[in-house]
């Protein structure tokens, strides 16, 4: 009797143990997307972070995955910390937006390493970490804006640049505008970084407004820079400037230029562009492979000819 009694403990022990291994089996098919944004600086990157979430959780109720691991950071380090978190956790695959391109180029190279696929969304790496990049058609901006501004200054100028932090994404813009304007003569009397942020551009043109006598235009790279420099303009009572143009397609500049206000024209760079950045993420996590390596979305022109085409007074950015 004790050795049956014995056998039986034995026997329920192994039967815990299978049970256990099976539902330790059952989690690790689990399809697992891990998303690492930056924190909601300004209205775009709001929008753009609603926007992945919602796809992120559409996905899941379609049963496309299973589940998904959400991350905003203020700074390199702490993004490049929840991304070593993602890694340690073991999601199929990784979408970023990279606060700063060089700073988080290691940590893609590290996921890369780890045989995780790498979607990066907006911002490029200096490396080639990446399964596939979305991204808006950063030097088509600079190329369509600088297009705008010689032909509305009839090739002849001065014009000041508010462009954004250190990335990929403000050196093509950058690039695009400066190779436009070649040949011409507009000359960019000062170039500043606004940080993408309204309160930063306002203080920086306030500075250039002080230094500069004479201004014909400003080139902002972001639509919420346009308007930190517009109300800097505003309150200055300058009357020499004749127009800015922004980046990006927020309502407030399309109210803006629908309104014969100081913003003329503004360059779509639309925050749903992540809403393609998670769906491929989603199909790379389920072992598919990707159909390209990269996806432009056009800088479409934005201006009072055509802003009612584009107007959403609904629309969340």
């Amino acid at each position: 009797m004790k050795r049956f009694s014995s056998l039986f403990a034995i026997l329920v022990v192994v039967i815990g143990l299978i049970g256990c291994s099976s539902s330790s089996s059952g989690d690790n098919d689990e399809v697992v997307l891990g998303l690492a944004l930056p924190s909601a600086s300004h209205g775009w990157m709001g929008a753009l972070i609603q926007n992945a979430e919602e796809q992120a959780q559409a996905l899941v109720d379609e049963g496309t995955i299973d589940d998904y691991e959400f991350t905003t950071a203020d700074n390199p380090a702490d993004q490049t910390s929840n991304v070593e978190d993602l890694i340690a956790q073991g999601v199929d695959a990784i979408v970023m937006l990279p606060i700063e391109s060089e700073a988080l180029s290691p940590i893609g190279a590290e996921v890369k390493d780890e045989g995780i696929p790498l979607v990066i969304v907006d911002r490029e790496l200096t490396n080639d970490a990446a399964s596939v990049v979305v991204k808006g058609d950063n030097t088509g901006i600079g190329v369509n804006a600088g297009e705008y501004i010689v032909e509305q200054l009839d090739g002849n100028g001065k014009v000041v640049e508010i462009a954004g932090p250190s990335s990929s994404v403000t050196n093509q813009r950058s690039e695009g505008f400066r190779e436009s304007i070649e040949g011409t003569d507009i000359e960019i009397i000062a170039s500043q970084n606004g940080e993408f942020s309204t309160e930063t551009s306002l203080q920086v043109m306030e500075n250039i407004l002080t230094a500069e006598a004479e201004i014909d235009a400003v080139y902002t790279q972001d639509d919420g820079m346009a308007l930190g420099v517009i109300q800097a303009i505003k309150e200055a009572e300058r009357n020499d400037i004749q127009f800015v143009t922004g980046a990006g397609g927020s309502k407030e500049v399309y109210e803006n230029i629908r309104d014969d206000g100081l913003i003329s024209a503004t360059f779509l760079y639309s925050p749903l562009m992540v809403v393609d950045g998670v769906d491929i993420g989603a199909k790379l996590a389920n072992g598919e492979e990707p159909e390209r390596e990269e996806v432009i979305i056009p800088a479409t022109p934005v201006t009072e000819e055509n802003v009612d085409e584009h107007y959403d007074p609904d629309a969340e950015f």
